[in-house]
């Protein structure tokens, strides 16, 4: 990453989920393809299993096949968490695409909390799920509004702080998660409206 770091403009994909109901099955899946600092390049469009473990799976499939992967210098994640509690495998990602994985975070978890519903919804995968969600170390990136948190996968703590000061266009959250958060909420209001309508 610190070769395209030095360039004026960098390529970035950014992946969130969008909203979904309690009786939903899936719910949307969007990764936005962005050059730095703002020129938008793509929009892949998928679904991924409320409270599933196909997260990381459904990313590979959305991200596997796109013509923006190459030249692409890094993938940011909105936390692990897509649709409820199906949870993503950074390394995995960072393995299988070859590009660092970096998964930022308004505010910290609360551990505890965490592994109390994963006892309680999901027993029988209980360790197999914490381990994912204890994976990697979150550390403190500085913004020019409030701090926010990043795990990485295939990066430096520092080529990360420099990667996500370059995606933050207005405020302290990545322009490229925004993004997508913004085109997967839609996706989500949208279906939901459809379906309340039948």
């Amino acid at each position: 990453m610190r070769r395209g770091l030095a360039k004026q403009h960098i390529r970035v994909i950014a992946v969130d989920d969008g909203a979904f109901t309690r009786r939903s099955r899936t719910a949307p899946l969007v990764a936005v393809v962005v050059s730095l600092p703002d020129r938008v390049e793509g929009v892949h469009v998928g679904r991924v299993t409320v409270d599933g473990s196909d997260a990381t799976d459904r990313m590979l499939a959305l991200l596997a096949g796109s013509p923006h992967l190459p030249g692409a210098r890094a993938l940011l994640l909105d936390g692990i968490s897509y649709g409820g509690f199906n949870l993503v495998d950074l390394s995995r990602l960072n393995r299988e695409l070859r590009i660092p994985v970096v998964a930022v975070t308004r505010r910290a978890p609360d551990y505890d909390a965490i592994r109390f519903a994963l006892a309680k919804y999901f027993p029988g995968e209980l360790r197999r799920r914490y381990r994912l969600v204890r994976a990697q170390r979150l550390f403190q990136v500085r913004t020019p509004g409030a701090p926010i948190l990043a795990a990485c996968v295939g990066a430096t703590q520092e080529e990360v702080r420099r990667l996500l000061a370059k995606a933050s266009i207005v405020g302290y959250w990545p322009e490229p998660l925004r993004l997508a958060h913004l085109i997967a909420r839609a996706i989500g209001t949208s279906a939901s409206r459809q379906g309340s309508q039948r």
